[in-house]
C-alpha cells in the first residue's frame, strides 16, 4: 500500500515541482494545500504518513503547523519533514523543537528533500 503525504506551501509553483519530483520518486497519494490552517485539517481528515510543509506560510507558519499536527496525536502519528526556500532561514533547533522528524532547503533538483522522504517514510516501516 502506498504512503500518503500532505504538502503545503503557499507557493502553487513549488507545490506542483515538489509533486512531479515525489511522482518520479514512486510516491502517488499526494495531498496538497497552499495554508498552514489547510495543512493541519487535511492532517487530521486525511491521515498522512508524511507532511512536508514549508516554513513560511500565510496565517500560521510551519513550525506552527508542524507544532499542532505533533500536538494532536493524530493516528499513525505523521511524521513532518519542514523545508525552507531560503537557506539562512531553517532554523534547526527551532524546527525539532516543534517535533519536525527532518528538515532540507529546497533546491532546483530536490533531491535531498527526496532522499530525506524516503528515508523517512522506510523508517516508518520497521
Amino acid at each position: 500500500m502506498g504512503k500518503k503525504i500532505l504538502i503545503v506551501d503557499d507557493s502553487r509553483q513549488d507545490r506542483k515541482i515538489i509533486q512531479r519530483f515525489l511522482h518520479k520518486a514512486g510516491y502517488g497519494d499526494l495531498v496538497l494545500v497552499e495554508t498552514g490552517e489547510e495543512g493541519v485539517l487535511k492532517a487530521e481528515t486525511e491521515a498522512p504518513d508524511l507532511v512536508i510543509t514549508d516554513t513560511k506560510l500565510p496565517g500560521i507558519d510551519g513550525f506552527e503547523v508542524c507544532r499542532q499536527i505533533k500536538e494532536k496525536s493524530l493516528p499513525g502519528n505523521p511524521k513532518i519533514i519542514m523545508m525552507t526556500g531560503a537557506i539562512d532561514a531553517v532554523d534547526a533547533v527551532k524546527a525539532r523543537k516543534m517535533g519536525a522528524d527532518d528538515y532540507c532547503a529546497k533546491t532546483s533538483d530536490y533531491a535531498t528533500l527526496i532522499d530525506a522522504v524516503g528515508q523517512i517514510l522506510r523508517e516508518g516501516q520497521n
